[in-house]
């Protein structure tokens, strides 16, 4: 059964089942009223109401928004409240799917219309397309730049278009995509119709070059921050990596999870170990055959694996809301991949897990493919972000403080929550180094990279530093009592603490910024981290308890437990992944709720009317079995 207009009876035979059929009428005033009756929530995320409203009344938007933020709802509530189809640029066909699955279960006229489709599939999409009855059409880049498309499109009533994951049109992005940079046209054919970009991982850089690409320089920004807070950020050293996996999957036992390898063949390794200790795991890359990737990840989303172990391939399509830990079993080729894949975890707003295992030789390794590449310019900046990979993973700063500093967002405390701030280094008055370090840069004109800089302060020889007359700055060999590492840990912590910036769009040059300037000035003093000395088993030190499970916060897993059994039943009678019929979130409000009325269902989150009229009567029954089993036992 589909949905029936919002503020309208259920549709008559003929009708047109779907919100599209109400567009325009009075009924249709509130967006909170869609926020609550469409999708089950009850307030808005920060940014998503002014960003819906700016959309709905015309305007373009840029969004920068993490993992879980609720990007979709910026552009799938006011494509609701415009008239004509909202056009969803995707790249994935898995991740269409997702998305189209979760709208339809929410009782929304969504499609996705792309080449995993058979003919008379495709035909059916397209005439509802031209009969009106689509709210929200899915499509991959180069399907919807095709001439074909375009020129169908021009004939027909169109809400807005959504570019999803648009870090893909920017050669500065880690996952650029030539197919996306065609998009600029999209502004040519339709100017008068709203554009709204919307990504989670892009650096200041990245935003820029995509608003230029996507014509989008005078839109709407709105930049909703990078921070994931439940996510634990801990990175060990990589010792026995085989061990010290086993070990943490010890303490996510039938918990959902992604591992990522730098490798295929490291991939298919590690599955084969995990599936051989039991546990319910498989691998995906790119060299398995479609039918294989879509049997791994259709099992994956529906709770039948654990893990999957994969390469970066398996993931961007992922909509899967109870992933509670991601582990980089190699180390990332850059922050965004690094942010972007362990955002798959704890998209639900649960706690989760992030770990890297990190050592030099996978440094090597990625620099070594880096080095593959005929592409001077692109091989320049894949070096920078290796190079800024690497400071996170040998930060003694707060990660998450690292983290949020390379997005530009600057973190003005510890957050208590990583593996840094759970086992803190040893720290120093570092004031005077740091001066040094500072007044160097200033000497050397802001014009130079953090290697270039160790030199002078170490008072290299180095015939090019003696060309460029840095023998004679005032800051030449004032740090020759400290070795190579101890200035390069100074400089990076310097960086991730806000007093320097590097540059990425001009060879990563070193710049002061305005937070120098009470340190030089001797205004203030600053306490660093001293570089450990590696002892002991990789990963030791304080630890913090795993993170609660879903089921764990309200004091009764067991009535948890029976509603994801009545979950994965509903969901394997229709198809679909658990999640699509209710999420853990859901689960766990239901537990604390305990509704006994369909009206009470409502304040659940995540359950809207036809949800609640489609599942209502089975969840309660559930409930009310348990707790009457309970009250006789």
């Amino acid at each position: 059964m589909q949905f029936a207009p919002i503020g309208l009876p259920p549709p008559g035979p003929g009708q047109v089942e779907s919100l599209a059929a109400a567009k325009g009428d009075p009924a249709i005033t509130s967006i909170d009223d869609t926020l609550q009756r469409v999708y089950g929530y009850h307030e808005f995320r920060p940014h998503q109401r002014a960003i819906i409203e700016h959309l709905v009344a015309g305007g373009d938007a840029f969004v920068v928004m993490p993992t879980g933020g609720g990007k979709s709802l910026c552009y799938q509530i006011p494509a609701l409240h415009r008239g004509g189809v909202g056009i969803v640029v995707s790249p994935l066909i898995s991740l269409m799917k997702d998305q189209v699955d979760a709208l339809r279960a929410n009782g929304v006229a969504a499609a996705c219309y792309n080449s995993a489709m058979d003919p008379g599939e495709a035909r059916d999409v397209l005439a509802r397309l031209h009969r009106g009855e689509l709210d929200l059409l899915y499509i991959a880049p180069e399907r919807l730049m095709s001439d074909g498309f375009l020129q169908r499109l021009e004939e027909l009533d169109l809400a807005l278009f959504a570019v999803d994951e648009a870090h893909c049109v920017s050669q500065w992005g880690h996952d650029f995509r030539p197919e996306y940079v065609r998009l600029g046209g999209l502004r040519r054919h339709f100017p008068d119709v709203p554009l709204i970009a919307l990504t989670a991982t892009a650096d200041p850089q990245t935003r820029t070059d995509i608003q230029h690409h996507l014509g989008l320089d005078n839109a709407e920004v709105h930049v909703a921050g990078f921070d994931r807070p439940n996510i634990r950020y801990a990175v060990a050293e990589k010792r026995k990596p085989a061990k010290q996996l086993a070990g943490f999957l010890a303490r996510h036992r039938d918990e959902s999870g992604i591992v990522y390898c730098l490798s295929r063949k490291r991939v298919e390794q590690v599955a084969d170990s995990l599936a051989a200790a039991g546990h319910r795991a498989a691998a995906y890359h790119a060299g398995l055959s479609g039918e294989r990737r879509r049997e791994v990840q259709e099992a994956f989303l529906r709770d039948e694996l654990e893990v999957v172990v994969a390469t970066v391939a398996f993931g961007m399509g992922i909509d899967k809301p109870n992933v509670r830990f991601v582990v980089h079993y190699d180390l990332p080729k850059s922050v965004e991949g690094y942010y972007q894949e362990t955002g798959r975890a704890g998209r639900d707003g649960l706690p989760a897990e992030a770990l890297l295992l990190y050592g030099g030789q996978d440094v090597a390794t990625v620099r070594s493919l880096i080095e593959n590449s005929d592409n001077e310019a692109q091989k320049r900046i894949e070096r920078h972000k290796l190079d800024a990979m690497v400071a996170l993973a040998e930060s003694l700063t707060c990660r998450r403080r690292v983290l949020l500093g390379y997005f530009g967002e600057p973190l003005e405390a510890d957050c208590g929550h990583c593996d840094v701030c759970d086992d803190p280094p040893e720290r120093f008055d570092a004031t005077v180094d740091a001066q040094k370090a500072l007044s160097c840069v200033y000497r050397v004109g802001q014009r130079f990279g953090l290697r270039h800089v160790i030199d002078v302060l170490r008072g290299s020889s180095s015939e090019r530093l003696r060309q460029l007359g840095h023998h004679k700055v005032s800051t030449f060999g004032l740090g020759s009592e400290r070795s190579k590492e101890d200035w390069e840990s100074l400089l990076r912590q310097l960086i991730h603490r806000g007093y320097l910036l590097q540059d990425i769009a001009n060879y990563s040059v070193l710049k002061l910024t305005e937070a120098a300037r009470p340190l030089l000035r001797g205004e203030e003093t600053l306490h660093l981290a001293r570089p450990r000395v590696a002892t002991g088993p990789a990963g030791q030190g304080r630890q913090r308890d795993t993170p609660a499970a879903a089921g764990d916060d309200h004091g009764d897993p067991g009535l948890f437990e029976h509603l994801r059994g009545v979950r994965r039943r509903l969901a394997e009678a229709e198809g679909v992944p658990p999640y699509v019929v209710a999420g853990d979130r859901t689960l766990a409000d239901l537990v604390r709720q305990r509704p006994r009325d369909a009206e009470a269902l409502l304040a659940v989150h995540g359950i809207g009317e036809h949800k609640r009229d489609k599942y209502g009567a089975e969840l309660l029954a559930a409930i009310a079995e348990y707790d009457g089993e309970r009250a006789a036992g």
